[in-house]
């Protein structure tokens, strides 16, 4: 990935990092952060690094469970695990592990969890032993959410996402939706190619049980803090969800940041919501 950006919060004490796939065979190469399809936003408060029992909680162990991973698509995936791993960093899942011999899990320096995916069918890129990081897509993050019906109705009514994918697992007991902005979705799209997906985890069951809750990644123990959408006008978008009966946790019209909101899905985790640039540069970014 490429630093896009960096706001550096002095005042508050922390800086933000924005990456993603910049080269020439990206999806949106050169573009303004605010106007890329595949963003990851890095969040570090001073002096964490300094403090040796610092540690995160990767949304993927109990009690504090919620927010899954993110994941990266690749050109020639068994070519791509060993670069990472011959730079030294650690899998919770290699390729070779378990029965989902076409995905694995790297594990980032604070343990959230990188799922690696494959572009190519895994059975044609065995042999090869070269990938083209240029290749790359920021292709989805992942939330489990306790009812799916309320959290697709969410996304989809609300935020005006559609659904490009459903996998289906009885076996295991859990569905995966993929969601994204792709017009004339169909819910029959390889999301491998794209970039900016989201993926909702429902795990049979958690529907009925009425004190399960997922963690958000805000509450204490910190990890994950949120997805983001841009819109075409800020103001307008704003209005609308209001118009729609969002629980928000951020107002535009709240504290001093006057340039992005934040409503709350079904399951608490936040959403952002800021201007895309391109379209109308009305808000100070």
């Amino acid at each position: 990935m490429t630093l896009i950006e960096k706001f550096p919060i002095a005042e508050a004490k922390f800086d933000l990092y924005f990456l993603a796939y910049d080269s020439p065979n990206a999806l949106s190469p050169n573009a303004h952060w605010s106007d890329r399809q595949g963003m990851l936003e890095l969040t570090h408060n001073y002096g964490t690094e300094n403090d040796p029992s610092f540690a995160i909680a990767n949304g993927n162990q109990e009690p504090h469970r919620g927010f899954g991973h993110v994941c990266i698509s690749v050109d020639n995936i068994q070519a791509a695990c060993e670069r990472i791993s011959s730079a030294g960093y650690r899998f919770q899942k290699k390729l070779s592990d378990g029965r989902m011999r076409h995905v694995a899990f790297a594990l980032d320096p604070d343990d959230y969890w990188v799922e690696i995916i494959s572009d190519n069918k895994v059975e044609d890129t065995e042999g090869i032993k070269e990938t083209d990081t240029s290749t790359y897509r920021m292709n989805h993050t992942m939330l489990r959410v306790k009812d799916h019906e309320q959290s697709l109705t969410f996304y989809k009514d609300v935020l005006g996402m559609s659904l490009l994918r459903t996998s289906e697992k009885p076996s295991a007991n859990f569905n995966l939706y993929f969601l994204g902005y792709v017009p004339g979705a169909d819910n029959d799209v390889n999301t491998n190619t794209l970039e900016g997906v989201l993926e909702l985890t429902w795990n049979y069951g958690t529907e009925k049980d009425a004190e399960f809750k997922y963690h958000d990644g805000n509450a204490e123990p910190q990890g994950f803090g949120h997805i983001a959408i841009t819109v075409d006008d800020l103001d307008a978008a704003c209005q609308r969800f209001e118009e729609k009966g969002v629980r928000w946790k951020k107002r535009l019209t709240d504290g001093r940041m006057k340039q992005m909101a934040f409503v709350l899905d079904p399951d608490g985790y936040w959403v952002e919501v800021v201007q895309n640039q391109k379209i109308k540069a009305t808000h100070n970014l």
